[in-house]
């Protein structure tokens, strides 16, 4: 990181309080469906009786130490001490006393090495506030779930559909929501909601968060199962957080980057169907995945990556080598062909001798349990889909295939 300007306690001094949810615009909310236009209008209400109630607090001068972290060399830079107020002064704000090539480069704050903090919400009390890149994994974490946010608010304006959640993942993001009608989302589906996110990108859509009770929850979201199942069985008594970004207002625990303009390089990059809560017995949702980046050359590297990452995928070597294959009937499973038995056979006497060398002794285990292990393991819930389909339940009998047996009928199978 860059060296911080000139910046001395008694030199900072400014009269910034918390933002102000605006109206929300006629033209824009005329398409959205009712209870788009009624979840808004009750965050945009909340947000104001909130705001008022910040302005009349006490702001009592507060310490903060701004940590810049290290310098091109790799040695850390000097702590600065700042004048601050507390539910006034933001993370944000000290930014422009910072050189640009390093306050650009900032997705979110983090205050006394513990909590991740949005950097347009007001300081508290006496802290050390250090700040996180793109870089950092918890940076691309909070940058991807705000790519997410852009998603789900595009995928609303598109399909009007229901919204379950959005989190970021290894490569990227993805949104879960059902649409009406059981419809499903298409490649085709994806230029249009592309354009659309490019559009909220444009607009420098802030992020707004607002703690709101359990009651006011209930209200602003009685009209989806899905967000009323996580209100009454995931959220303290308390209450939570819901961010606002565009017309898009959701359940979240937060936080996000200041605005859309941070995102410069959007793309969609596979959609698929999966069960809510991941249930089989649960509704049937659509998931679309993506993945953003502050800058457009970091895109076009992650694609190269992917694609290089692809010819040195083992599931297709393996393949393509006569080595294995894989097939439904037992879904994650590998049925080795000769070849890659002779590798497999050859892989477990060494480990064998190995094992031997270092004086442990070889056991065997069951290959099938009883489900209530992955129940007890709280697995069931998580990976249902594809446990349902691969666990054997010893009090359900079923036929079975041996181990040797592959199911396209280069091997013998028996019942």
């Amino acid at each position: 990181m860059a060296e911080a300007k000139d910046v001395g306690t008694a030199k900072i001094e400014h009269k910034r309080g918390p933002s102000i949810s605006k109206e929300p615009n006629d033209r824009s909310m005329q398409s959205l469906p009712r209870f788009i236009v009624e979840r808004n209008k009750l965050f945009d209400d909340l947000k104001r009786k909130h705001d008022a109630e910040v302005l009349e607090k006490e702001h009592p001068v507060i310490n903060v130490v701004l940590d810049l972290g290290l310098d091109k060399e790799g040695k850390p830079r000097p702590a600065i001490p700042v004048a601050a107020k507390a539910w006034e002064s933001t993370p944000g704000y000290f930014l422009r006393h910072v050189d640009k090539d390093v306050s650009s480069d900032v997705v979110v704050a983090k205050v006394d090495g513990k909590e991740l903090w949005d950097l347009d919400r007001p300081l508290e009390k006496d802290c050390r506030v250090s700040y996180l890149p793109f870089t950092s994994a918890e940076g691309r974490n909070v940058f991807w779930h705000s790519s997410a946010h852009v998603l789900g608010e595009a995928a609303e304006c598109q399909y009007q559909c229901l919204l379950s959640h959005g989190p970021p993942v290894e490569q990227g993001f993805f949104y879960d929501m059902a649409i009406e009608g059981g419809q499903v989302v298409k490649e085709t589906d994806w230029p249009p909601l592309e354009a659309k996110a490019s559009k909220f990108f444009k607009e420098r859509q802030p992020f707004e968060r607002l703690h709101v009770s359990i009651e006011n929850l209930r209200k602003m979201f009685g009209y989806s199962k899905y967000k009323l199942y996580y209100i009454e069985n995931l959220l303290p008594p308390e209450g939570s957080t819901v961010y606002k970004c565009g017309t898009l207002v959701d359940l979240c625990l937060g936080p996000h980057i200041q605005n859309t303009a941070k995102i410069k390089a959007f793309q969609i990059m596979k959609n698929s169907s999966c069960y809510f809560r991941g249930d089989k017995n649960d509704d049937s949702l659509q998931r679309i995945y993506g993945v953003a980046f502050p800058d457009k050359k970091q895109m076009t590297e992650h694609k190269k990556f992917l694609e290089e990452a692809s010819k040195r995928d083992h599931r297709k070597i393996g393949i393509d080598q006569d080595l294995f294959f894989f097939n439904e009937l037992s879904p994650g499973s590998v049925f080795l062909l000769p070849h890659g038995t002779r590798i497999f056979n050859s892989l477990q006497k060494l480990l064998r001798s190995e094992y031997q060398k270092r004086g442990y002794q070889e056991v065997q285990s069951p290959n099938m349990y009883d489900s209530d292990l992955w129940k007890k393991s709280e697995k069931m819930g998580s990976q249902a889909d594809e446990l349902s389909r691969s666990l054997y339940d010893v009090q359900t009998p079923r036929k079975k295939l041996s181990r040797t047996a592959a199911a396209d009928g280069r091997f013998r199978s028996f019942a």
